[in-house]
């Protein structure tokens, strides 16, 4: 590895750092009866949780409270003590995956006990899919969508 290649690297853990535009995002994985929510995303074209971006001044629980209200109508409960002290509620896990133009995605991953599967439409999506652990096997979606899904069914509840 040459001096340049090594002063591009992060101390420590020696990854590259990634150039270009950040953002902060969140995943819900709504939770009813033993299923979890996901959407066909009609721009991507995969099966995902809800989620967006963080807007700004918002915490990662505000933006994931407001992103699950906007795509799918419904409020839930986000459990308590599943990380260390200060964890947010819900929180479940974190990831950085590529998003194209928008640049890198840091994204917060929560869980939230939710009363009905009724779910009002968004634009966002064109499809809707409750999913058990058994059928998380069938999802065509990225693999750490089935991985933050399995997380999230076995949680404990709020």
């Amino acid at each position: 590895m040459s001096l340049t290649d090594s002063l591009a690297m992060n101390p420590g853990d020696r990854m590259p750092r990634t150039a270009g535009r950040r953002a902060f995002s969140v995943s819900i994985f709504c939770r009813h009866d033993g299923a979890v929510l996901l959407i066909h995303h009609r721009r991507l074209g995969t099966w995902l949780p809800v989620g967006g971006e963080l807007e700004p001044g918002e915490t990662p629980l505000e933006a994931a409270r407001r992103e699950m209200l906007e795509e799918t109508g419904l409020s839930g409960r986000f459990p308590t003590g599943l990380g260390v002290d200060g964890t947010p509620p819900g929180l479940i896990g974190y990831e950085e995956h590529p998003a194209g133009s928008k640049g890198l995605h840091l994204n917060f991953a929560f869980v939230a006990d939710v009363a009905t599967r009724q779910v009002q439409a968004c634009e966002e999506y064109d499809a809707v899919r409750w999913v058990t652990e058994a059928e998380l096997a069938t999802v065509d979606g990225p693999p750490n969508v089935r991985q933050l899904a399995l997380k999230a069914l076995a949680a404990p509840t709020a």
